[in-house]
């Protein structure tokens, strides 16, 4: 873990994702990553549709500081957690704006061998989470990078999130809760150590 770079990369309209992205970020930086950067996905819904929900307004000037996430973060990194919620059982808009712009990267071979993971949530609990995770994985596929879901492999997952491609919540700060945090925790410990097993086995 020592050697991996993490990038924590989250797109949030209300702050959901920014928390579970914030708890990623913690875990990584107290497991020891080389170095972590925190990073969000730019905002491109027109401000009079942010003006409209209180709750994504106070969110988008909160946070308006976070650095943006670039290319040079996806090339940087040898690990990626991703945390965006959920648009019809699909990626928002945003995110796949920012995934559009990758072609670059992806021809050159820049992105294969990435270890991703992502996270999620939605209004309810079966609103569409493993889809967006599916869907999230998709293009990780293309890019040839290898994707860490947390499947089963330790017994917080049974009870948080209950999803095995990666950690979801059902929207709302207020729904999140230790056990969410301590599957974060673990998904985070999972594409790190995958993450090492394959950076040396590149460097061998």
């Amino acid at each position: 873990m020592k050697e991996v770079k993490l990038a924590v990369i989250y797109y949030s309209s209300t702050g959901t994702n920014h928390q579970m992205a914030k708890w990623a970020e913690e875990a990584g930086k107290q497991m020891g990553a080389k170095e972590v950067r925190f990073r969000r996905i730019k905002e491109t819904a027109p401000q009079e549709a942010i003006n409209a929900n209180e709750d994504w307004k106070k969110h988008h000037e909160a946070t308006k500081e976070v650095t943006t996430a670039s290319l040079d973060d996806l090339e940087w990194a040898d690990a990626i957690i991703f945390s965006a919620p959920t648009r019809y059982g699909g990626l928002p808009s945003q995110v796949q704006a920012f995934f559009d712009t990758t072609g670059g990267l992806w021809f050159q071979g820049k992105l294969a061998n990435k270890v991703v993971s992502g996270m999620t949530s939605a209004q309810n609990p079966h609103g569409g989470q493993e889809t967006t995770l599916t869907a999230l994985y998709k293009t990780m596929f293309h890019w040839g990078a290898i994707p860490a879901a947390p499947g089963y492999t330790d017994e917080v997952m049974f009870g948080a999130g209950g999803n095995p491609y990666g950690v979801s919540s059902k929207a709302g700060v207020d729904n999140l809760d230790e056990n969410i945090k301590k599957a974060v925790a673990h998904q985070v410990k999972r594409t790190l150590q995958l993450a090492g097993w394959i950076k040396k086995g590149i460097q061998e």
